[in-house]
């Protein structure tokens, strides 16, 4: 399966355990809620998550990745949504419950420096 539209969605995001909530503390992880329904049934509305900043600094989202990005289109908007595919420009992001979703398929690819990190667990 080396084709990246066909990578399956995440379906499992781990809890948080004792080291994320210290990453936390030590601000190497930024906390995101939830809003809205576009992730459903991974994730819930008003559900939080952690996000590592620095994930990306050195290489680039894979495919399947759960990311925190800028709305390419509203910058102060800040969405959470699967990687379908990445390259050196600019990722696909798209959001589990497609009917609920605005992602790129409406505003395209999110160049790279839009993506502002990669969830890890859920928090708390």
């Amino acid at each position: 399966m080396n084709d990246p539209l066909l990578t399956a969605p995440p379906s499992q995001l781990r809890s948080s355990r004792p080291a994320d909530a210290v990453l936390w503390l030590l601000r190497r992880r930024r906390r995101f809620r939830v809003v809205g329904e576009s992730m459903l049934p991974l994730l819930e509305a008003g559900g939080e998550v952690l996000v590592d900043p620095l994930a990306y600094r050195l290489q680039l989202p894979a495919p399947g990745d759960l990311v925190v990005a800028r709305h390419p289109h509203q910058p102060g908007l800040r969405l959470i949504k699967w990687v379908v595919y990445a390259d050196g420009e600019g990722c696909f992001l798209k959001g589990l419950n497609a009917a609920a979703s605005t992602d790129s398929r409406e505003f395209g690819l999110v160049p790279r420096q839009e993506i502002l990190g990669r969830v890890v667990c859920r928090f708390p």
